[in-house]
């Protein structure tokens, strides 16, 4: 056996001795692969089952960005463009009430600066347009046209989705297991549509701090109905484009960190197997910098943005974002829902990487950044 192979046994081993309170995982590596594992606490509190590095867990907003690469496929395959109207692809309109004439772009969508603003309740059910939702004068930022402005949208993605569907002509949740899924030999989904039994039997059950379950408690199988539905899960007759929100792009992909590995481990390689690199560099390169006055940064936590890819940290006053405490860039996504943070990140220059979660985190969990105190210590491996 390799040192290398020796010294990730090793460290699984240790996780496997932690097995009580909130879950957390915390997967490293580089170019290769996985270099070390470490876990903690349980899966399901129900059962007593350990959590695993090869678990899934619903990561959260790190979707947003595992998303952008199956947008990035389809621009390859020439399905997609991503300075093209929106609104000619669905065959809906897709405008901004006080800037009627200014186009809303896949670019605009990815990189958050499209206007869009995020309702009090972002999920649609089966059966409601999309389209109704977005025609909402509400959901519009009446101060700034398309492109001007950053502020952070989850109902920009189930856009994005629509717009996939439309030019795939498959449904989202199929077409990302078809473009990224399945290229990459993952066994992970959106809202558990296409993942194996197996894995869904392994899922993460995601806890409030309080204690209380705050989705996912599976027992072990899979769900009757994949999404909100006000009656009924007909899902087959469903119109493609209608609603993108249905298999929530935003942040519904149930993955493991060892499955986050393997994508954060492709995007260190750069090798043009899953994408070409000038399409990464696309992907990563910053749409978005906060200038004092051109966006929103959520409480100094987002300054610098590309499609669907954050790059940390930004030194200037009004960000608060070194994640790491090191200066050293990073590139990835941060995760936060249900009681969970998440983080996939990437040293470039090092050529190594981290995957991490951890449930029943506090909301006003603050640590000395912006980022909390679990995603900061998971991030430094403390």
């Amino acid at each position: 056996m390799s040192r290398r192979a020796v010294a990730l046994a090793a460290s699984v081993a240790l996780a496997g001795c932690a097995t009580t309170g909130p879950a957390e995982v915390r997967v490293a590596f580089d170019a290769k692969g996985v270099t070390s594992a470490r876990a903690s606490g349980l899966a399901d509190r129900s059962t007593g089952r350990p959590v695993t590095a090869d678990d899934p867990v619903r990561i959260a907003s790190i979707s947003k960005l595992v998303v952008a690469l199956g947008v990035m496929r389809m621009v390859e395959a020439g399905q997609l463009d991503l300075d093209r109207d929106v609104s000619e692809v669905l065959g809906w309109r897709v405008r901004n009430p006080a800037f009627p004439d200014a186009p809303v772009t896949l670019r605009h969508l990815l990189s958050h600066q499209s206007g869009l603003i995020d309702p009090e309740e972002y999920r649609v059910p089966l059966g409601d347009p999309l389209a109704h939702v977005i025609a909402q004068p509400a959901l519009w930022d009446a101060q700034h046209a398309p492109g001007s402005y950053f502020r952070y949208s989850n109902v920009a993605f189930p856009v994005i989705a629509s717009v996939m569907e439309r030019a795939g002509g498959e449904r989202f949740d199929r077409l990302m297991q078809r473009h990224v899924l399945a290229p990459l030999k993952l066994d992970a989904c959106f809202n558990w549509s296409t993942c194996s039994d197996a894995k869904i039997a392994r899922h993460v059950v995601l806890y409030r701090a309080s204690g209380e379950v705050a989705l996912d408690d599976l027992g072990g199988k899979r769900p009757d109905c994949p999404v909100i539905a006000k009656q009924g899960c007909d899902i087959a007759a469903y119109p493609l484009g209608e609603n993108g929100a249905l298999f929530s792009p935003q942040g519904g992909l149930r993955a493991s960190m060892r499955d986050l590995a393997v994508i954060g481990a492709m995007l260190i390689r750069n090798d043009g197997s899953f994408l070409k690199p000038a399409s990464i560099a696309e992907v990563e390169r910053v749409a978005w910098r906060f200038d004092g006055m051109n966006g929103d940064t959520t409480g100094a936590f987002y300054c610098q943005y590309g499609l669907a890819v954050t790059t940390l940290p930004t030194a200037r006053v009004g960000c608060d974002d070194d994640l790491f405490g090191d200066g050293r860039t990073r590139i990835g996504h941060a995760g936060e829902a249900y009681g969970l943070r998440s983080g996939l990140w990437i040293d470039r220059a090092a050529g190594r990487g981290v995957a991490f979660f951890a449930t029943a985190t506090p909301p006003v969990s603050k640590g000395r950044t912006a980022f909390s105190v679990e995603e900061e210590r998971l991030a430094r491996g403390r």
